[in-house]
């Protein structure tokens, strides 16, 4: 009879254990397709953190981006199943103290905030952290991956505290520990992810961390605006902003005009306005590492050549983007009195942006990167709208902007300048070296982000967990 107890006793506990077991087989088959991406800044104005969201979405993964909610992201993100944003608070900084005091306040509350939002998230296979910033993420990531088996995957965009030093200098004490707790705690993470071969080079020499450059690349809604968007986005955009109406009525009440196209009332036809002025895109964050001194001086000096007889088109310039220097440019801008260049720094939404690159017919980059080892994903985007670009050199540039070939790379006002005089000369002139740029361009045939992503990230997912092949 023993033995048949036993047996019985044996069959009752794996009945038991069957459910408990099927539980966790499915809980970690729910893991293993959830991904956490995190932001510890506005997901709006993040662009790649979106992109990987999308890309793992469009994988089969259940994606929750946590980040900051202050602008609209994509479209795109907002009406897809699979992702579900989750809003962090901002501490706004604190009136009283001294600044270490201050930042120091806001780094707790910021650890803290983030712990309990991720620890009250379903587990994850993955948490995709961006870099920077990673004071105070890089830890908090790591410590609930410890909890919750997650890799942390860190996508490092610059050093954190390569931008606090624009602010406080290079030897602030603020700064010092910011780059001691980076160069401490990144070393947690299971894989790395950098966007250009000089920094994957630097992160292996300098911080003994081995890195996977993705190159940004523009998502496939950066493309070339037909004519008849591109009417529709410029009567939208006149509704606020003066530059973008037309400078004359049509005879005709029933046509459309704005200051650069026109819609026939009879026909429906759109067609580009004689004698329009150019469009120059510039987009910002408004920050230190973007001087838009030199732009505005060489904007007088394409000025003073018209002023001078020089065959020059008028010129509309938008500057696009949200941040802390907007209001210091806004000032400079307004004491300009320029008679043939019109200046507005408007903030489009997300859909907008796009069908403004595709419209525009120069861009130009001004940002400098505080490590020189980033590159402007504004250019990424340009170019994706086969829109040539203007850029201000530094260490790194030349893996994007090809001088000469898809734009023109130059150290201050005397050189953009110069450049704008040539590019602009005769403008609209079909083979004029603007639309050479752009032909090259048209002819390059830009890998997308999307395409790129599953290329690069998506097999080193697969590869650090087998079971995700699943």
């Amino acid at each position: 009879m023993a033995p048949s107890y036993v047996v019985l006793l044996a069959l009752l506990l794996l009945l038991l254990l069957l459910p408990l077991v099927a539980w966790k087989r499915r809980r970690r088959a729910r893991t293993a397709r959830h991904v956490v991406v995190v932001v510890l800044g506005d997901v709006g104005r993040s662009p790649r953190m979106q992109y990987h969201a999308l890309s793992l979405a469009t994988r089969g993964f259940s994606v929750t981006l946590l980040g900051f909610c202050h602008s609209k992201p994509h479209d795109e993100l907002l009406q897809n199943d699979r992702i579900r944003i989750v809003r962090l608070t901002e501490l706004q900084r604190l009136a009283v103290g001294p600044p270490i005091l201050q930042y120091g306040v806001k780094v707790v509350f910021q650890a803290v905030h983030l712990l309990w939002k991720l620890v009250c998230r379903e587990s994850a296979a993955y948490i995709f952290l961006q870099n920077p910033p990673g004071l105070p993420a890089i830890a908090v990531c790591w410590f609930v991956g410890c909890l919750s088996g997650s890799k942390l995957v860190i996508d490092w965009h610059n050093y954190g505290f390569s931008i606090m030093g624009l602010v406080h200098g290079p030897n602030h004490r603020l700064v010092l520990l910011a780059k001691w707790y980076e160069k401490l705690c990144s070393r947690l993470s299971h894989l790395n992810l950098c966007v250009t071969n000089a920094m994957r080079e630097d992160l292996a020499e300098n911080w003994g961390i081995k890195a996977v450059t993705v190159y940004d690349k523009p998502a496939s809604f950066f493309k070339e605006t037909p004519l008849d968007l591109q009417h529709r986005l410029f009567m939208k955009l006149g509704r606020t902003y003066s530059a973008f109406r037309a400078s004359s009525e049509p005879s005709d009440p029933a046509t459309e005009r704005s200051a650069f196209t026109q819609r026939d009332a009879g026909s429906g036809m759109v067609t580009c306005l004689r004698g329009r002025p150019a469009l120059l895109v510039s987009s910002t964050s408004w920050t230190e590492d973007e001087d838009f001194s030199i732009l505005l001086a060489a904007l007088e000096k394409f000025e003073q050549l018209i002023l001078d007889g020089e065959s020059l088109p008028s010129l509309v310039c938008v500057i696009t983007g949200k941040g802390p220097l907007k209001e210091y440019y806004s000032c400079l801008i307004g004491q300009k009195h320029f008679q043939h260049i019109q200046v507005c720094t408007p903030w489009l939404e997300a859909e907008d942006y796009p069908l403004l690159l595709g419209s525009a017919d120069l861009g130009v980059c001004l940002h400098k990167s505080s490590s020189g080892l980033d590159l402007p994903m504004k250019v990424v985007d340009m170019f994706g709208c086969c829109l040539p670009v203007c850029a201000v050199t530094f260490q790194c540039l030349h893996e994007l902007v090809k001088h000469e070939e898809n734009g023109l790379v130059f150290k201050d006002s005397e050189e953009l300048a110069v450049q704008l005089q040539m590019l602009f000369s005769k403008f609209p002139d079909p083979a004029g070296k603007l639309n050479q740029f752009r032909k090259n361009l048209q002819e390059s045939k830009q890998l997308r982000w999307d395409e790129s992503w599953k290329q690069t990230v998506l097999p080193l997912l697969m590869d650090m967990t087998p079971w995700t092949k699943d």
